[in-house]
């Protein structure tokens, strides 16, 4: 992958975001990653040779000092991998007439304000550059529902929008050289996926669901596919949603 040079920037620290920030560092890229967690991100940062900024990317004004960081160390982005996002269980989400208001508030909060304050400084400089790259992270449960033990509808609503906003964004930027594209993972071995690693009948049914891995996905088989995206070896490829699921969509 043509990655060498580039500045890649990943929101997350943890799971496919650390998987990509690592697997980015030994192709040559320059890797900055941010996140909650001041430890998280300083360790991985340090491991890679990179660098890191810690905070809520849900509040405008850390996302923004986020990104004018990134490019006051690493130069500008070239490639930005939109990961950060969380599980609205805790919150609440579920089947939407067991929602509550703030379950469902938060959990499109916490899975869109952070690709929209992060991207939106992003993209204001790649606009002039005419050139870059950005992912979205969505959800195979945004098209392809599983509703025995995955009904988390805010998250597919959260993880659907992304994928709209894919072709919209695709669409528009396309003349100006910048390519958008997503990717809708199955389950995956993350710390997000706790309650699925632990829980035998979710790895039962994940045996036939994802027959691809048998199990749960390691975080490295959707790092490879980011990075293809973010390189130059996918120049002409954008406005698509890209399934790294196991099978999952075709079981």
């Amino acid at each position: 992958m043509e990655l060498d040079g580039k500045t890649i920037l990943v929101t997350g620290c943890s799971g496919i975001g650390a998987a990509t920030a690592r697997l980015a560092a030994v192709y040559g890229a320059r890797v900055f990653v941010c996140g909650l967690e001041a430890g998280m991100c300083a360790s991985l940062a340090d491991e890679i040779g990179g660098s890191w900024y810690a905070g809520d990317l849900c509040d405008m004004h850390h996302a923004e000092r986020a990104v004018a960081q990134c490019i006051s160390e690493l130069g500008p982005v070239d490639g930005l991998f939109n990961v950060a996002g969380a599980s609205g269980r805790t919150a609440g989400d579920g089947p939407l007439h067991l929602i509550p208001d703030d379950g469902w508030e938060q959990t499109l909060n916490m899975n869109l304000l952070p690709m929209f304050y992060v991207t939106r400084p992003v993209i204001r400089r790649m606009i002039p550059r005419g050139a870059g790259s950005i992912v979205h992270l969505s959800s195979v449960s945004a098209y392809s529902p599983e509703p025995k033990n995955f009904a988390t509808h805010a998250y597919a609503a959260a993880k659907g929008a992304l994928i709209s906003l894919t072709k919209a964004m695709a669409a528009y930027y396309a003349a100006s050289g910048i390519r958008v594209n997503a990717i809708a993972p199955g389950v995956t071995r993350t710390p997000m996926s706790l309650r699925a690693q632990s829980d035998e009948k979710i790895l039962a049914q994940l045996k036939t669901k994802q027959p691809l891995a048998g199990s749960l996905i390691d975080p490295d088989d959707v790092a490879r596919m980011a990075l293809f995206l973010l390189s130059d070896s996918a120049r002409f490829v954008t406005g698509q949603i890209i399934g790294v699921d196991a099978g999952w969509e075709v079981s």
